[in-house]
């Protein structure tokens, strides 16, 4: 199963965030994607032609965070979008992240 065929589980805090070494072999399953923060986040940046896609893409990552019930940090504007996703109840990764990042790179 890849990671983009699971699903995010609630995370209620209280676990550690992974250590570097679990999340550079998570990471594997979403290349694309690079540890920033210390290794507490995840980062992609996605371009576009114009400020429209963009924005379309953003609504995309919007409805299948709602799905997952799992929020990533957007940043984005004329023909880009940056995403950092963590699980903020543990201020670092879990495997929710990567299930996410999976997803996200589903839509482009």
């Amino acid at each position: 199963m890849t990671i983009s065929n699971k699903s995010c589980t609630p995370c209620k805090g209280g676990i550690p965030p992974l250590n570097e070494k679990n999340a550079r072999a998570m990471l594997r399953q979403t290349p694309l994607w690079q540890l920033v923060d210390d290794g507490r986040k995840i980062y992609r940046e996605f371009l576009f032609n114009n400020f429209l896609s963009a924005l379309a893409f953003v609504n995309k990552v919007g409805e299948i965070a709602e799905l997952e019930q799992h929020h990533p940090d957007i940043e984005f504007g004329w023909g880009y979008a940056r995403i950092y996703i963590q699980t903020h109840k543990i201020n670092g990764l879990h495997e929710n992240d990567f299930i996410l990042a999976g997803k996200i790179d589903l839509i482009k």
